[in-house]
């Protein structure tokens, strides 16, 4: 066998300039495909990483909630949740695979802006939290590929009537100079939005929003802007809160951006149940380790089942469609390259394959005349088909190495979708073996395949013919 490659490895030399651009074809293939599996593999883990430090890992609704609960999610608190939450953390199967559970409560209802001259108003979508367990989801970052985010200290303290809002909203509302958020004009005089229009079924809500919210002026903070939420109670009556503007926290998605509330969990629980008994919409769970999510949800689904508990779980690619049609897409795009590549590799290698017959008739002749059948032919062509694929295919891995170190070095960043602040760019290679490996095979396989055709060729050439073929 190493008779073989050496001769193999000599006959690739023979036409250096026809074998390097064959090479060259393998390697910018290999190289190409690396690069872009990097970019894939990053954009995966930075997409993955930016939902589970929102959303978690799963999330424990009540029967029904998935498909029927954004309409009114006030129907679908979970009864007893804390409860839930204890058999959740003290269980030991899921004990040491968690990270944080913490409650989340949803709700809908309009945010009132009654402060400046013209009111303004404005539907909104609100999620009530824990703001310690939301420090605690955001600095979880297991493939390093999310943005590493400090504390929120806007929300921290005892002070549970402050808030963040999406910057769509703010501008919406009017709050861009209280705020003082920069790239954001006020709307034109004859199209502010107006409590009325916004729901001119009770165009005196602002009034019942200012006599409702009176009250707790004394106890807050003066230098904040101040939203009226008023949302209708798991009771059906009326019910307004005040909200302190702390800060923007903008949303990658315009649509959230526009409507996007989030709050204490306390507020959100008093504005929807008032003085009824306090739910929450749902149980979010954030694990240590992605890998570990298949055991968690099952170990869920068995643990409510045996104590016959009306909850359901899903995880965050069953809650954002989205992630799942970026993995989808960019997955057919590396396959269609993949196939491109594959095609060029495969006509360079039997264009230089081909020639390399041709030139080499008499010598196959003779060695044909020497004894050396037919197979032996042809698996002297498959090898030197494999080493030029092989040697294409390692100089390309070393390309598309400097490459990532380049990149990785660059401090570049960028805006993946569904986030609304630049992180860094990066290329994922080193964790990525099966990649690597898949690439280099695959690419060296065509390699070998596309020699057969020649290969053939030259087995089948008669002797006679061949030794006198000039």
């Amino acid at each position: 066998m190493m008779l073989l490659l050496k001769i193999a490895f000599r006959n690739i030399l023979r036409n250096r300039r026809r074998s390097a651009m064959t090479g060259s074809a393998v390697a910018v293939g290999t190289a190409a495909l690396l690069v872009f599996g990097g970019f894939t593999g990053f954009l995966f883990a930075g997409f993955e990483t930016n939902l589970v430090q929102r959303i978690g890992h799963l999330t424990v609704f009540r029967d029904g909630y998935f498909l029927f609960g954004a309409g009114n999610p006030t129907a679908y608190g979970i009864d007893g949740y804390q409860h839930v939450m204890d058999l959740i953390n003290r269980d030991p199967v899921l004990q040491p695979l968690l990270n944080v559970v913490t409650p989340t409560q949803s709700l809908v209802g309009i945010a009132g802006n009654f402060a400046g001259e013209n009111d303004a108003a404005k539907t909104f979508l609100g999620i009530g939290l824990v703001p310690a367990d939301r420090d605690r989801m955001r600095s979880w970052n297991e493939f390093g590929a999310g943005r590493v985010y400090a504390p929120d200290q806007r929300l921290a303290g005892d002070d549970e009537s402050r808030g963040l809002i999406g910057g769509g909203l703010a501008r919406i509302l009017g709050l861009c100079a209280p705020l003082k958020l920069g790239n954001c004009p006020p709307p034109p005089e004859t199209a502010q939005p107006s409590l009325a229009s916004a729901t001119p079924s009770d165009p005196a809500i602002g009034e019942l929003a200012r006599r409702e919210t009176t009250a707790g002026d004394a106890s807050a903070e003066k230098d904040l802007p101040r939203l009226d939420l008023l949302s209708a109670t798991a009771a059906g009556a009326p019910n307004v809160v005040s909200l302190y503007v702390a800060g923007v926290d903008p949303q990658g998605i315009k649509e959230l951006d526009d409507n996007y509330v989030a709050m204490h969990l306390s507020l959100a629980q008093q504005l929807v149940y008032g003085r009824g008994e306090h739910k929450a919409t749902g149980i979010v769970l954030q694990l240590k380790r992605s890998r570990d999510l298949p055991l968690a949800r099952a170990r869920l689904n068995a643990l409510f089942k045996e104590r016959g508990l009306n909850l359901e779980v899903h995880d965050f690619a069953e809650l954002t469609p989205f992630y799942v049609q970026v993995i989808g897409l960019f997955s057919a795009i590396f396959l269609f390259i993949a196939v491109i590549m594959g095609v060029i590799v495969l006509f360079a290698v039997v264009n230089t394959m081909t020639m390399n017959v041709m030139e080499r008739t008499n010598e196959i002749g003779t060695i044909r005349a020497m004894g050396v059948r037919r197979r032996g032919v042809r698996r002297q062509f498959l090898i030197e088909g494999s080493l030029l694929g092989a040697i294409g295919a390692t100089i390309g891995f070393i390309l598309a190495v400097i490459v990532v170190v380049v990149v990785n070095h660059a401090g570049l960043s960028w805006v993946p979708p569904g986030n609304a602040n630049p992180i860094p760019f990066r290329l994922e290679l080193s964790g990525r073996p099966a990649l690597v490996i898949g690439t280099w095979l695959g690419l060296v396989l065509v390699a070998t395949l596309a020699a057969l055709i020649p290969a053939n060729r030259a087995a089948k050439l008669p002797v006679v013919d061949a030794l006198r073929h000039v």
